[in-house]
């Protein structure tokens, strides 16, 4: 996920994009979510999960190796 995509996200994203910015598989992230180990912050709304674009930002300033 470029730069310019990442900015581009709305305030809360689903945990497959996240996913593809961190280099997660969509498996193992629903994993994670479920088990509140996801690496930055999820909410559940209903049966989904989303995920707070800001952190996922700031996960990616200060690991940009995590892409």
């Amino acid at each position: 996920m470029s730069r310019e995509e990442l900015l581009a996200l709305p305030t809360t994203t689903t945990v497959e994009v996240a996913a593809r910015a961190l280099g997660l598989g969509r498996t193992r992230a629903y994993q994670l979510a479920k088990l509140g180990r996801f690496p930055c912050k999820t909410i559940r709304i209903g049966a989904s999960y989303r995920v707070i674009t800001a952190d996922l930002q700031r996960l990616l300033e200060h690991h940009p190796t995590a892409r």
